[in-house]
């Protein structure tokens, strides 16, 4: 049985959320995408529209995709995102 990609598994996630270096190499190779690191202080206008456009779309998302244990834990992933980007 194939393993499952690192982005998928403990191994390619952040423990301060997100994907670290290895999960999001992972997923660029199966996917074709192209994830970059997160830009919690950006240095260029960029990256401060990347960090805006992810706060915006990922603060939607907590509020209608997720139940309320999970809004409120600091623990959950959503949550440890928003942290690790400033938002």
């Amino acid at each position: 049985m194939a393993k499952s990609p690192a982005w998928q598994r403990k191994e390619g996630k952040d423990p301060k959320g997100g994907l670290n270096a290895k999960g999001r190499a992972a997923y660029n190779r199966e996917t074709g995408g192209n994830l970059k690191a997160p830009a919690p202080n950006p240095k260029t206008k960029k990256d401060a529209g990347r960090r805006k456009s992810f706060c915006a779309r990922m603060k939607v998302m907590k509020e209608k995709l997720t139940s309320e244990k999970t809004k409120n834990d600091p623990n959950s992933r959503i949550n440890k995102s928003l942290r690790a980007w400033n938002c």
